[in-house]
């Protein structure tokens, strides 16, 4: 899955997203602007500790 498929997906499961880190991840963490998906997987790998790579993953498979 391409970084554009992947920043859609990424719309669609958001919420899902949110509630599995809910203690580690804000709403504002959450939010990007356009181009700025790897930024926000960035700030999301230091909340969660998990790589990049991890995230994208998980992303992809929820």
């Amino acid at each position: 899955m391409n970084l554009d498929q992947l920043e859609g997906k990424f719309k669609e499961v958001k919420g899902k997203f949110k509630q599995k880190y809910a203690e580690h991840v804000s709403e504002d963490d959450l939010q990007y602007s356009e181009g700025k998906f790897e930024e926000m997987l960035g700030k999301l790998q230091e909340k969660t500790g998990k790589t990049k790579e991890q995230l994208k993953e998980e992303i992809n498979n929820m």
